[in-house]
């Protein structure tokens, strides 16, 4: 492939990380080419995915947006690791939203006392891309806020069950979650990581035989529907015998819910026993 070519490739590739707008009561909204939502989804209904959580950060003395995460006990969060630069895990930087409708609305933010990388995490798309947060100190369960259960190491999740993936990303590469930045959702059939792998081979330049999903990775979405910037760290959640499971946490993607290329997650599945040891 030319260099020219190989260039083009590279700046498609829209990696699910951070940005939403600055905002505060008397701060205008601050918009850029980076913001996004949720492709393809709908305005999430008061009480729905009660585990969903933003990350904050402090920039400029306001609480910025950079993920999501999931609340899987009530002194526990888990997100992805990539939403932490290495140099950048200091807990008093960081804070953490329970579920709330519109972003940065009536916020209540609940300070960090830990955050733990998954040892084996080395960097964008290798895999191991997820992270605890322990909270300063246990939340109170309502109706409002609920913890989503961690699936058996054993479970996995088929195309034929329910799953959904919900954050306050982006809405497509060009288009901005407008305010009042109302929590988006969307339902996506889930793909195992030897199937995502092909259709990440398809009309790429990467050897077939050189792995793109790994087996600690699945995959969710559809053309025009899945996740995008902004959800990064989110809960992709699946009903299984009427109960709901964390399948994974929004990592990676190219081209928000473009053909062949559906969302990639951390599998959870695959770390869980590392995450019980945490956490118990």
């Amino acid at each position: 492939m030319r260099v020219k070519d190989l260039e083009v490739t590279e700046k498609m590739i829209f990696l699910l990380l951070l940005t939403l707008p600055l905002l505060g009561n008397s701060v205008p909204v601050i918009q850029d080419k980076q913001e996004t939502r949720i492709v393809g989804g709908d305005d999430a209904q008061e009480g729905e995915w009660p585990w969903q959580i933003s990350l904050r950060k402090s920039v400029g003395g306001l609480w910025k947006h950079i993920c999501g995460g999931s609340l899987i006990d009530p002194s526990w969060i888990l997100t992805a690791a990539h939403c932490f630069p290495r140099s950048g895990k200091e807990t008093s930087q960081y804070m953490v939203q329970l579920r709330q409708q519109n972003l940065y609305e009536d916020d209540n933010l609940v300070p960090l006392e830990e955050i733990i990388i998954h040892p084996k995490y080395t960097g964008f798309k290798a895999g191991s891309d997820l992270a605890l947060l322990k909270l300063q100190f246990p939340v109170q369960l309502n109706e409002n806020v609920q913890t989503i259960t961690l699936p058996e190491a054993s479970q996995t999740f088929t195309p034929d069950m329910e799953c959904w993936v919900s954050g306050w990303g982006n809405i497509g590469s060009e288009e901005h979650l407008p305010p009042p930045f109302t929590l988006q959702k969307v339902r996506v059939p889930v793909m195992d990581a030897v199937t995502c792998d092909q259709e990440y081979h398809e009309n790429n330049f990467i050897p077939e035989e050189e792995r793109i999903i790994l087996d600690d990775m699945i995959c969710a979405g559809e053309a025009g529907r899945g996740p995008c910037q902004g959800d990064s760290g989110g809960a992709l959640v699946c009903k299984v015998q009427g109960c709901w499971f964390q399948a994974g946490i929004v990592s990676w993607g190219e081209i928000c819910a473009a053909p062949h290329r559906p969302g990639v997650f951390t599998r959870v599945a695959a770390f869980v026993d590392w995450i019980n040891q945490l956490i118990q």
